[in-house]
Parts: C-alpha cells; structure tokens; sequence
C-alpha cells in the first residue's frame, strides 16, 4: 500500500503545464471530470494540443496530477500545522481548524476525492489515487491521535474522516457558514470524548 500519492517534484513545473492544471483544477472541481473535454482545458490554460500531449499524456494524466494537487493541499495543512506547534492537542486542533477553513473558503463544491470517486468507479489509476490519498489520511489523523494520547486513536480517526467528508458535502448543499463550525464543533467533541 503506497502512502504516497504526491509524486511531488522538486523543479517548478513549466509555466504552461501549470496554466493545464490550473485549468483543469478550476473546471474540474466546478463542473465535473467527464464533462470537461481536453479541448476546454487547453483553450483555458491557452496552449497548444500538442502541449497539453506533451505535459500529461492525455486527460488521464491531467485529472491525476489534479488529484496530486489536492492530495498536495491536505498533506500542507498538515505540515503548516506541524510547523506551528510540536504539542500533539495543538496539531489536531489546528488541523481542525485548516478543514474548517478549507470548508469555508476552498472546497464549497464537496469533496474533490468524493467528487471524482462518483465518476471513476471502476478500479484503475484515479481510483488507486483515491485509495492511497484516504489511507494515508486516515493514517496520519490516527498517529497524530495516537501522540495526542486519545484512546482508541483508529477509532478517532475514522471519526475525523467521515466529518470531513460529510462537511464537505454539506457545506455544497446547506451551506458553508452552516456547516464548518458544526464540523468543527463535533470534530472537538470526538476529541474530547477521546481523551484519557
């Protein structure tokens, strides 16, 4: 089981590579996968087709360095959270706190793993992606409990999880002022319910 779906690089991306993506994170995640052609991305992004070919090797590359992104942003909230506090009940807090804004500010239209999950549901490369991104955040959600000192850190855990994913949903369908402090509320009161 890979824990690493990030394939992340150390060089910056070339500049039109990134308008492809960029593209392609907008329309995708407002208006669906399947209902985006290549033609779409690559008038938005303002490249040639030989250019998206030759940056993604077709649409299957560009909706998984999509997810990468995704996956990318989730994996920061982690790492910023980290950077500001080494207390283990801090890092949990501020991670809520990262979800809720999350919830509030960037994902307004649910979950983009949920969201590309309905269309893929096939085994394949996007579903792989999938996996891998919700096993090494349920992962890590249970070895920051673990730290923390909660008991029954898997339990926790999934907890966290399904409010995510459910605030998420949520949030597109009742509302993003509704929602994210429900989340956060509920999130603290698992937390809190955990403690020894």
């Amino acid at each position: 089981m890979s824990t690493t779906p990030a394939q992340t690089t150390t060089a910056r991306p070339s500049p039109a590579r990134q308008r492809l993506l960029d593209a392609a994170t907008d329309l995708f995640y407002s208006e669906g996968i399947h209902s985006v052609g290549v033609d779409r991305i690559i008038e938005a992004a303002g490249v040639t087709r030989a250019t998206m070919y030759k940056q993604f090797e077709g649409k299957e590359g560009l909706v998984l360095a999509y997810l990468r992104g995704e996956d990318e942003q989730l994996r920061a909230l982690f790492t910023e959270a980290s950077a500001a506090s080494s207390d283990p009940e801090v890092l949990l807090d501020l991670v809520i706190e990262g979800i809720e804004q999350d919830i509030r500010e960037r994902h307004t239209r649910g979950c983009p793993f949920i969201n590309a999950a309905a269309e893929y549901p096939d085994e394949g490369p996007v579903r792989s992606l999938i996996d891998d991104h919700r096993d090494w955040f349920r992962a890590t959600l249970e070895r920051a409990a673990t730290a923390a000192g909660l008991t029954d850190p898997a339990d926790v855990a999934a907890s966290l999880v399904l409010l995510r994913d459910a605030a998420l949903v949520g949030g597109y369908l009742d509302g993003q002022d509704r929602v994210a402090p429900a989340f956060a509320r509920t999130a603290r009161g698992v937390i809190a319910a955990h403690r020894g």
